[in-house]
């Protein structure tokens, strides 16, 4: 029998934070193979699996409440949820070669020539797009898709503006109580934003979204880049006191 791996082992090995751990287990996301006599979670293989399968979801920015939807259907296709993975690494692998390709090139030659084209991500973003719809039958998605099929390109960048300016405010008030009605309001201008705009956004689906602005990795670091270093937790702690956790 393998050694089974500790919650601690587990992040330094996915990138995945501890809370983030926490929570999954909480909410019957991805539960521990076993837990010992003093309580600590032990992960096996499958667990580990079933972890790359709900990060694979989360890249193509599925709600968690989705994703253990679909993880725990009875029909799961692991093998197609690999092959996207796969495909959307390789998109990812290979946008990130244009930039750098054009970067070396700016280097030796100089700006002579205006290209943005390494900038384009129309191929990881049609791909995200169709990998969404095999998956995309949980009600949530569904309600994300009627309201987002007539969006343009301005008018989506307009919202997420919009959406960014939340974080912002939430940002200036990192010197408050979290619990103050002020901040409080503050949080509920950003369920009520997710709602009208992308999906009916419960309390508990709200925690979800909590726990993964404080999971580490790219969604933490925008969120401090939109309010300052401390935003994402003091966000995180606001967002417990308004969903009684």
């Amino acid at each position: 029998m393998k050694a089974m791996m500790t919650v601690n082992e587990v992040s330094k090995m996915t990138g995945v934070s501890i809370r983030t751990l926490h929570y999954y287990d909480e909410i019957g996301l991805l539960k521990p193979a076993k837990y010992t006599d003093s309580d600590y979670r032990l992960y096996d293989d499958a667990a580990l699996e079933k972890l790359q399968q709900i990060l694979l979801f989360r890249e193509l920015e599925f709600p968690l409440k989705d994703i253990k939807e679909i993880v725990n259907r009875s029909d799961f296709d692991k093998t197609k949820a690999l092959e996207q993975q796969i495909e959307l690494l390789e998109l990812k692998k290979e946008h990130i070669e244009n930039l750098l390709n054009m970067c070396k090139y700016l280097k030796v030659r100089g700006v002579r020539k205006l290209n943005f084209s390494a900038f384009d991500t129309s191929k990881l973003d049609e791909y995200a797009k169709k990998a969404k719809e095999q998956w995309g039958d949980t009600p949530a998605y569904k309600e994300y898709a009627e309201k987002s099929k007539n969006w343009t390109k301005e008018y989506e960048s307009g919202l997420m503006a919009d959406f960014t300016k939340l974080f912002e405010e939430l940002g200036t008030m990192k010197g408050m109580d979290p619990a103050s009605e002020e901040v409080q309001a503050q949080v509920k201008k950003v369920q009520d934003f997710i709602t009208e705009h992308m999906y009916t956004c419960t309390d508990d689906i709200l925690y979800g979204l909590g726990t993964g602005y404080v999971g580490g990795g790219e969604l933490t670091q925008n969120i401090e880049k939109m309010g300052g270093k401390g935003t994402a937790e003091f966000i995180f702690q606001a967002i417990k006191i308004h969903c009684g956790r």
